[in-house]
């Protein structure tokens, strides 16, 4: 009901959320999924499970997003699925991407791990494309330890989540009588302790995601005074932002050419967390080793494979990855003046930053 869809499938995490999607439109050996390089690996290792090829589409470094404008080119006819994540609570370009979609015939499957409550032009995030997958892991802004959800309004595509998540059951048995459907399938269902705990919290979602976005606003404001801090951008459609992570990039140059681990270091020492979030996920050992197992080699052959990485290169997101610091959803669940000892913190670090800089 918060969210504007008529289905929900409860799962056993985001991942398992994930997994799920892809599972019920029949993705695997030989297919392609696009995914954006700023997210966390579980984006891309469901993509792994079905033994399907991941395709990077490079990061927009203003909003931390997939950029949009270089998706249709990534499109291939192996094209089974795009998955645009909504990083740390602000939308993706849903209206680019739902059009290139719908051009090209693939369908979209909305990673909304770190998205709770955000929405696209004031409908939920959970609304649009084929379906949306919610995470609540310990870190999230709803959280049961772990636990997930997929969201749609396809009843079709509910029946086949239903089914591929809970050993091919059947959604709806109004007989009593167990039926099947499907084939390949798994048992990643959330369990009833993890609903009872996300259900103890429901009552307080909406003021959380109040308070966060005052804060997160009210932080902005400010931040976008001191020069070599720039926050995040939203995309104008962007009509609620979760906030479950700030995100902005650092410039060391404005800080007299202060690293930026010397920078979270500095801020660290001065009481506020934060660190410098994702690194390029297109790059990571886990991604190379899988694509040159047996499995990937025999479907994909060799000649492919090699290339994969020059196809997969992410110019934009490298910067990002160099450039980004994040504070978590939990810094903006106390009193306004937390964001203001957060922005005196930075302005005190560029103050004394050559002294910093010149320390080991």
């Amino acid at each position: 009901k918060l969210n504007d869809a008529k289905f929900c499938v409860a799962t056993s995490s985001g991942t398992s959320a994930l997994l799920t999607s892809l599972g019920a439109l029949g993705v695997g050996p030989g297919d392609e999924v696009i995914v954006p390089p700023y997210t966390f690996m579980a984006t891309v290792t469901v993509v792994l499970l079905h033994y399907a090829m991941p395709v990077f589409v490079d990061s927009d470094r203003e909003t931390f997003l997939m950029d949009p404008r270089k998706l249709e080119q990534a499109i291939t006819d192996r094209t089974a699925a795009i998955i645009p994540v909504h990083i740390g609570g602000a939308v993706a370009d849903m209206d680019s991407i739902l059009a290139i979609a719908k051009k090209r015939n693939v369908r979209v499957i909305g990673d909304a791990c770190q998205a709770h409550l955000a929405q696209w032009r004031n409908r939920s995030a959970g609304s649009w494309g084929t379906s949306a997958c919610y995470s609540f892991q310990l870190s999230k802004n709803l959280c049961s330890g772990e636990g997930g959800a997929i969201l749609t309004n396809d009843e079709d595509m509910a029946d086949k989540c239903h089914a591929f998540h809970n050993c091919c059951r059947r959604r709806n048995r109004s007989s009593g009588k167990t039926t099947y459907q499907g084939g390949r399938n798994t048992n990643v269902r959330m369990t009833e302790f993890q609903g009872a705990l996300l259900l103890s919290q429901m009552e307080g979602v909406e003021e959380r995601a109040r308070i966060r976005s005052e804060n997160a606003q009210y932080l902005t404001s400010m931040l976008r005074e001191i020069p070599g801090i720039i926050p995040a951008k939203m995309y104008e459609g962007c009509t609620r932002n979760a906030y479950h992570i700030y995100m902005f990039r650092y410039q060391p140059e404005h800080f007299a050419n202060l690293p930026r681990h010397k920078f979270i270091r500095a801020l660290s020492a001065e009481g506020i967390p934060c660190s410098g979030g994702y690194g390029p996920l297109n790059k990571v050992d886990f991604i190379r080793d899988a694509l040159h197992s047996r499995p990937y080699l025999r479907v994909y052959g060799k000649e492919a494979i090699e290339k994969w990485a020059e196809r997969n290169e992410c110019p934009e997101n490298d910067k990002l990855c160099s450039e980004a610091v994040w504070f978590m959803q939990n810094m903006f669940l106390g009193p306004r003046s937390d964001m203001d000892e957060i922005a005196a913190a930075i302005r005190k670090i560029q103050a004394h930053a050559p002294a910093l800089a010149a320390k080991a």
